[in-house]
């Protein structure tokens, strides 16, 4: 579902990230162990010793998730223990990872737009296969026309299906397959649509910001993120890939 050409040059930059976060975060705890092994000698000669210890069961414990979060980005597969994994991925070294990545002049947008693209090859590498109606597809409310009356929010039968934007067609994909559908004007009422429908699975529309908070939030739900198209710029008349979106449907539900 993506270009051959373009994922691997998002794997690359995620796993160099990943890897270059993980010599920082080994050198700043070896930094930590030494000056704090220095003043804990003058409190008692032991505790140098056992200081010592919990730096190195730190480093055995931390290589070891490192080496997994690798070789389960580079593979494009869930290994053993794999969806603790990508819940580390997502909560903990995500964040780090922008962090160390504006340091080194990568855009934030750059780094989720990668993160999205490993957590899609992730979701797909399980072979899901969901009734459509465990299948949420959830909108971002910048796919309506902007100066549209019809209040889409609260139910998105209201549309009028005029064609001047991607709601028609995405209600109609939902109509056709039996799948959700929902639309949602932020975080709080994705939060919300969740709750109500339950789904085993979400297909997500929204832009590199929205959809890592969405992954974020919902993990471990799992969240197959489409980014929208933004002809207009952010948040303003944005469109999507219709036939991208009809991929995933007929990828993740049972026929």
């Amino acid at each position: 579902m993506t270009s051959e050409t373009e994922f691997p040059s998002k794997k690359r930059l995620f796993l160099g990230l990943l890897i270059l976060t993980f010599i920082i975060v080994l050198v700043i705890v070896n930094i930590l162990g030494w000056v704090g092994t220095v003043g804990l000698r003058q409190l008692n000669p032991v505790l140098p010793l056992m200081a010592q210890i919990l730096v190195g069961i730190f480093f055995v414990v931390f290589s070891t998730i490192m080496i997994l979060l690798v070789l389960t980005v580079s593979l494009g597969k869930e290994l053993p223990f794999g969806r603790k994994l990508r819940g580390l991925m997502i909560k903990v070294f995500l964040p780090m990872m922008i962090v160390i990545g504006r340091l080194f002049g990568v855009s934030r947008e750059s780094i989720k737009k990668s993160f999205i693209e490993i957590n899609n090859q992730l979701i797909l590498s399980r072979h899901l296969h969901l009734p459509p109606e465990k299948i949420l597809l959830l909108l971002p409310h910048c796919l309506q026309l902007a100066d549209c009356q019809q209040k889409i929010t609260n139910n998105i039968e209201n549309c009028k299906q005029c064609g001047l934007c991607n709601i028609k067609d995405l209600l109609e994909l939902a109509h056709k397959y039996g799948t959700k559908i929902a639309v949602a004007t932020g975080g709080t009422l994705a939060r919300k649509i969740v709750k109500d429908y339950r789904p085993r699975l979400i297909i997500a529309v929204a832009c590199e910001r929205d959809l890592t908070s969405g992954i974020h939030d919902t993990y471990p739900l799992p969240v197959y993120g489409i980014l929208n198209q933004r002809p207009n710029g952010p948040c303003w008349n944005t469109r999507v890939d219709i036939k991208r979106v009809e991929e995933a449907i007929l990828t993740f539900s049972c026929h």
